[in-house]
């Protein structure tokens, strides 16, 4: 079942045509969204295709779509949760905070360090600093804990510092 055919891997058009209407008619039952049913059923196709010399050699290459569909309803459901408690509570803590403002000059030498910090360091400085997220919530999107980000927050100003100080220098 690993050869190429015509239109793709062989074996796999036959397959597809058999499974994905039971796996979609399943996913449907399982969380009651026809989108969210029909997103799952194309991407652990697309995913089955795309390894399909692997998959087809499976003993229950079906088995393997239906958990790779549930674990993207999962994800999907997870994300979808995190996202409106997220807005719920920047509703609920915008009330009655003053609207944050852009600085009116950036500067430039700044920007330039902190883009050469590491990505997780970058991300965590932007959220904090440029979102105006506190630790908390700066841990919850980065999916890490509040100490981590502490931790990373405090390496990345201690090397912008040095940075920045070393280029003061250059240019007194």
């Amino acid at each position: 079942m690993t050869g190429q055919g015509a239109g793709g891997f062989a074996g796999f058009a036959d397959w597809y045509a058999t499974a994905a209407p039971r796996l979609l008619l399943t996913l449907r039952a399982v969380v009651g969204d026809d989108g969210l049913a029909e997103e799952a059923t194309a991407e652990a196709f697309a995913r089955a295709y795309a390894r399909w010399p692997a998959v087809s050699a499976m003993a229950s290459p079906g088995g393997w779509v239906y958990v790779v569909a549930l674990n993207q309803v999962r994800s999907w459901t997870r994300r979808r949760r995190l996202e409106r408690r997220y807005a719920e509570r920047e509703r609920a803590g915008l009330a009655g905070r003053e609207p944050v403002t852009a600085p009116a000059e950036v500067d430039d030498a700044l920007w330039s360090a902190v883009r050469e910090l590491p990505p997780r360091a970058r991300t965590a400085v932007a959220l904090r600093y440029l979102a105006d997220l506190s630790e908390e919530d700066v841990a919850r999107l980065m999916g890490v804990t509040r100490g981590t980000v502490a931790a990373t927050l405090h390496r990345a100003r201690t090397s912008l510092a040095a940075v920045l100080r070393d280029e003061y220098e250059e240019n007194r």
